[in-house]
């Protein structure tokens, strides 16, 4: 069953076959139109969008022989990045991310590869951009990819995966760095939500690239028989990439972990100075609440009440204390902000 959050109306199937002579290339609507179709060269690359439809996945699992727990694994799109070695072909699993500017809402998707000796299947939720500029490069003639077999090709869909997470990674510095601004210059509850929001779309990603690094590592020091002792060279430079991409996603988190002291910082010195200015405010009003005090007891002889001026000289009263003390507040800069 599939366990995931995206239901397309129409799974895509799209097939690549290649060798040295050449390539062609088909697209399916569903399991019917293949079927049918018999590939002349002699790798595959299968790309599945949409995985609502177990029929298409277990026709797949039967033509390539996939055991039913990697099926179970493809149809489950909340699987952790590993790679497992069932013998005459590997799994790997790994995910993918769009980041939104606009809304600073980051999206992912997992992919699920399985390598064969001549086949590479690949299975997604939904339709993305990220594997395109690969097919643009092996519809060249003399590609390098009809030279080399299809480890190459898995070789070059992680580097696209991981070379996404540094456009992600950046964007997301970018708007690290935006938030910076915001924070110095009006700390709102609104911002505290957004580089909360931030700080949380870091998470995912690195746990996404955490667990990938240690696939790649296994690979690397792996003795597989899926990758070439060349392929394996290529992978180093992904793993490499890889270890820049958290090294840059652990300063964005750290920038983002200022983000909320500056944000905290913000807060407490404008609370301080509202604080301020209400207990300045309030001790300049401390010496007329006294003299209107005195002026309103119970007694029927008391200087000022019965002349005709007494109103405006207890006014003045006030008024000359609260001018004195403000000058004195102001001279002591507890009434500047």
């Amino acid at each position: 069953m599939h366990v995931g959050a995206v239901k397309t109306d129409r799974p895509l199937i799209s097939l690549l076959a290649y060798d040295d002579d050449g390539i062609e290339e088909h697209r399916f609507q569903g399991i019917d139109e293949s079927r049918a179709y018999r590939p002349q060269h002699k790798r595959l690359w299968l790309n599945v969008y949409g995985l609502q439809d177990a029929e298409i996945l277990a026709e797949i699992g039967r033509r390539f022989g996939l055991h039913p727990l990697v099926l179970e694994d493809i149809l489950n799109t909340h699987q952790r990045p590993k790679i497992e070695d069932y013998g005459t072909y590997l799994y790997c699993v790994a995910r993918v991310f769009e980041y939104d500017g606009a809304t600073r809402t980051l999206g992912s998707d997992q992919v699920s590869l399985v390598l064969g000796e001549n086949f590479v299947l690949t299975f997604q939720e939904r339709r993305s951009g990220t594997f395109e500029p690969i097919r643009e490069r092996m519809r060249i003639p003399d590609s390098p990819f009809l030279q080399h077999g299809t480890d190459y090709l898995a070789y070059t869909l992680l580097d696209a995966i991981v070379d996404q997470y540094f456009v992600i990674v950046d964007r997301l510095g970018d708007t690290a760095e935006d938030l910076e601004d915001d924070a110095l210059a009006s700390p709102t509850p609104a911002l505290l939500k957004t580089i909360n929001l931030v700080k949380h779309d870091t998470h995912l990603l690195r746990r996404a690239i955490w667990p990938l690094r240690e696939v790649l590592n296994g690979l690397i020091r792996g003795e597989s028989r899926f990758f070439s002792a060349d392929t394996r060279l290529y992978l180093r430079d992904i793993y490499d990439h890889l270890v820049h991409v958290v090294e840059t996603l652990d300063a964005v988190r750290e920038l983002l972990g200022d983000l909320m002291d500056i944000y905290l910082s913000s807060v407490s010195n404008r609370l301080n100075v509202e604080v301020r200015i209400l207990t300045v405010l309030t001790t300049l009003f401390l010496p007329a609440t006294l003299i209107t005090g005195i002026f309103g007891m119970n007694f029927q002889v008391m200087p000022l009440l019965g002349e005709d001026w007494g109103f405006y000289v207890a006014m003045g009263m006030m008024g000359s204390v609260a001018l004195g003390m403000a000058a004195i507040f102001w001279r002591r800069n507890w009434l500047r902000l």
